[in-house]
């Protein structure tokens, strides 16, 4: 279970999240994002990776409103998965957990390597909208692939655009469920780790069914999902 954090963050934050989820056959692997937050766009580049330290890190430079160029994403998704592809013989199948810009990294690569992939988890983040032939998603479409994408409704940081669109893109491509969660703000709540835990336990791990969320019916009615769901 690859995660991938959000955006000024680092690869040991979504790892304090691991000892909450399921220990058992699996195992999960933190990767840092390739660029000191900050860093700017530069139509010049030939590749995603600067190697300097940082306080924090981001997988492709975002302008103010969360814009981005979007070769700058297809090369962050390059880059996690030519990692993915080194390690991956080792494990019967990979997964994806992506926090806020790393969904948006998880999302990206899912579309375009479809099949590769088990299933993801999306939290406080999206996918990217673009019409880029890098994204297959009628081919992502036949493999239905299971996605867990849970946020608050009031996320403070995630335009609703953004949010509009994977609520569209899930719907529409994915086998997805979404699920808010009240007061979590830009974060993940108690309740979503507890509900993460049990969607990996089934769509990876292949258990019992335990969790109850709805699926994605219609980007444009968050009025129809509950913000919590009990999984008991």
């Amino acid at each position: 279970m690859l995660l991938l954090h959000g955006y000024g963050s680092h690869e040991k934050d979504l790892l304090s999240l691991a000892e909450h989820l399921p220990q058992e056959g699996i195992t999960y692997a933190g990767m840092r994002a390739p660029q000191p937050v900050g860093t700017q766009f530069s139509a010049d580049a030939t590749g995603t990776h600067i190697p300097d330290e940082a306080i924090g890190y981001q997988w492709y430079p975002l302008d103010q409103q969360l814009n981005a160029d979007v070769r700058t994403i297809e090369q962050a998704s390059d880059y996690v998965l030519e990692w993915v592809e080194q390690h991956e013989s080792h494990y019967a199948s990979v997964a994806l957990v992506g926090f806020s810009q790393g969904m948006a990294v998880a999302t990206s690569m899912v579309r375009h390597r479809p099949g590769k992939f088990a299933a993801l988890v999306g939290l406080s983040g999206y996918a990217v909208e673009s019409d880029s032939p890098y994204f297959k998603d009628d081919e992502l479409k036949a493999t239905e692939l299971p996605v867990f994408f849970g946020r608050d409704q009031e996320d403070p940081i995630i335009p609703q655009p953004f949010v509009d669109y994977t609520y569209e893109w899930i719907r529409a491509y994915t086998d997805g469920i979404k699920v808010l969660y009240a007061g979590a703000g830009h974060g993940v709540s108690a309740l979503e780790i507890r509900h993460v835990g049990e969607f990996i336990d089934v769509k990876v791990l292949g258990n019992a069914p335990r969790i109850r969320a709805e699926k994605v019916t219609d980007a444009a009615d968050n009025a129809g999902v509950p913000e919590q769901e009990s999984a008991d």
